[in-house]
C-alpha cells in the first residue's frame, strides 16, 4: 500500500472537504492525517491530506479522477508520492555550520532528502562534501561574471533535476530573474537581527547594544532581499554575562535548527505560500516518525 500526500489551494467555499474525502474514499483510499486552513482575510483555502491507497490506485489514476473536483473548485492541486525523496541542492560560502548540520541530519536519516550536489563560490568545504560522496560544484562569483555564474548554477539545477535549492549561509545575492524563475523553490537562512544590525559582524553589533534575544529566520527567496515569506523562526535568550563570541556560537545553533525545520516542512509538503506569508501545517504526532524516515 502506497502513501500519498494531497495538497490543495483554492478559493474558500462550502463543500471542499466533503468533495475531497468523498473522492478519496471512492478510490479506495484511507486518510491518515489531514490539516486545513481557511484564510478569512484573503478568501483562500489550504489543505494537506496524507492517505494510504489500500486498493493499489496509482498517482496517475488519482490525478485523473480528481480533475472534475479540481475544476469545480478552481483548485491548485497536486498528489505527491510520499516515498519519493525530494532532490535538494545545497549552496554555501564560508560559514559551514548549517551545511555540516544538514549533512549530519541527512546521513542519519533525520532529513529524508536526496542531496544532488553542493554549490559554493569557495573551496572551503570541498573535502567535506566529497567525503560524503556528494558532487561539489565550485562556481566563482564576481560583479563581472554574475550572469555567467547564475547560468552555470541553472545548468546544475536542470542537470540534477533539483526540486529545492537551500542557501545554507550562501552569501551571494541572487538576481531578480533567478528568484522569479525558482519562485517557491529556494529557502534561505539568516539571523533575525535585520533590519537593526546590517552589514558585517551583526552579532558583535547586537552584543554592543545589549540584545537579550538571538534569533534566526528561514524564508523563501524573492527579489526583495531577505523579505520573502517566512517559513520558520526561533530565538534563544541570552544574558549580560555572555560574550560576543557566545552570541555567534548560540546564533549558529539557532540558524542550523531553524533551517532544518524549514526544509523538513517543505519536503513533506506542509508549506503553502499565501501572498507575503506562509501557511505551515505542523507534523502531527502520529506522522512525524514516518516523515522523518521518508
Amino acid at each position: 500500500m502506497k502513501t500519498y500526500v494531497l495538497t490543495v489551494t483554492c478559493p474558500s467555499t462550502r463543500g471542499i472537504v466533503a468533495a475531497i474525502s468523498g473522492s478519496l474514499t471512492e478510490k479506495g483510499c484511507n486518510i491518515v492525517d489531514s490539516s486545513q486552513f481557511d484564510d478569512l482575510g484573503t478568501g483562500k483555502f489550504f489543505m494537506r491530506v496524507s492517505f494510504i491507497s489500500e486498493e493499489g490506485v496509482t498517482r496517475e489514476e488519482l490525478v485523473k479522477g480528481f480533475e472534475p473536483i479540481a475544476k469545480k473548485f478552481a483548485m491548485d492541486v497536486d498528489f505527491h508520492d510520499a516515498s519519493q525523496r525530494m532532490k535538494v541542492l545545497l549552496m554555501v560560502s564560508r560559514f559551514g555550520h548549517c551545511l555540516n548540520d544538514l549533512l549530519y541530519r541527512w546521513k542519519i536519516g533525520a532529513l529524508p532528502i536526496e542531496i544532488v550536489g553542493v554549490v559554493s563560490n569557495h573551496f572551503d568545504y570541498q573535502k567535506v562534501v566529497v567525503n560524503h560522496d556528494i558532487p561539489f560544484h565550485h562556481i566563482k562569483v564576481t560583479k563581472e561574471n554574475k550572469p555567467q555564474a547564475e547560468a552555470q548554477l541553472m545548468d546544475v539545477v536542470e542537470q540534477t533535476g533539483t526540486e529545492l535549492v537551500v542557501l545554507a549561509r550562501y552569501m551571494q545575492v541572487l538576481s531578480d530573474d533567478l528568484c522569479k524563475k525558482m519562485s517557491g523553490r529556494i529557502i534561505n537562512i539568516h539571523h533575525s537581527f535585520l533590519p537593526s544590525f546590517k552589514g558585517a559582524n551583526p552579532y558583535k553589533q547586537a552584543y554592543e547594544r545589549g540584545v537579550k534575544l538571538i534569533g534566526a529566520t528561514a524564508h523563501y527567496v524573492t527579489a526583495d532581499l531577505d523579505e520573502g515569506p517566512i517559513i520558520e523562526q526561533d530565538v534563544a535568550r541570552i544574558t549580560h554575562a555572555q560574550s560576543a563570541e557566545d552570541y555567534v556560537s548560540i546564533g549558529r545553533d539557532v540558524e542550523a535548527q531553524v533551517l532544518a525545520r524549514a526544509i523538513h516542512a517543505h519536503i513533506h509538503h506542509r508549506t503553502f505560500i499565501n501572498g507575503n506569508r506562509t501557511v505551515v501545517f505542523p507534523a502531527s504526532p502520529g506522522s512525524y516518525a514516518s516523515e522523518r524516515m521518508g
